[in-house]
């Protein structure tokens, strides 16, 4: 069973309607069904490097919400239990799967075709954020992954 995320941290995000995304070179294309159970920032070191940025925007949905309609990420055990996402021809990063979350998978935000519809509720990890980087917002920040139940 899957843990259930204990804060309400849903309000806001797209309905449940559907959005498309996909990698840089079309190889790989999504369809998401309703809405997203949490869009967040990550800062941890892990994020940052595989997507050489400074923080990763995610959008967390059940597997079941997530239909791959071209290809299908290559995927790269970043860590034991965890499993990113990415096209095999142009790199883009497209995912995240981990044991300690089972039946989620975590969608890099900025792969969708609207990413702007997804707009990030907190941050987490953000006891490893880089020290330069400073948001202009008022959202939550949790230290870890943020609790579940």
């Amino acid at each position: 069973m899957r843990p259930a995320l204990s804060w309400p941290y849903r309000e806001g995000l797209m309905g449940e309607g559907s959005l498309k995304g996909g990698c840089q070179c079309g190889a790989v294309r999504y369809r998401v069904s309703g809405a997203p159970l949490l869009a967040a920032l990550c800062h941890c070191t892990m994020c940052r490097r595989a997507n050489a940025a400074p923080a990763v925007a995610w959008a967390m949905f059940e597997e079941s919400q997530v239909e791959f309609l071209a290809g299908a990420p290559a995927t790269y055990a970043s860590s034991p239990g965890a499993r990113r996402g990415f096209c095999a021809a142009c790199g883009t990063q497209i995912s995240f799967a981990a044991d300690y979350i089972p039946g989620l998978i975590d969608l890099t935000i900025g792969s969708f075709d609207h990413p702007e519809a997804l707009a990030p509720t907190l941050h987490y990890w953000d006891r490893e954020r880089l020290p330069w980087l400073r948001f202009a917002d008022d959202l939550p920040r949790h230290p870890e992954f943020p609790p579940v139940e």
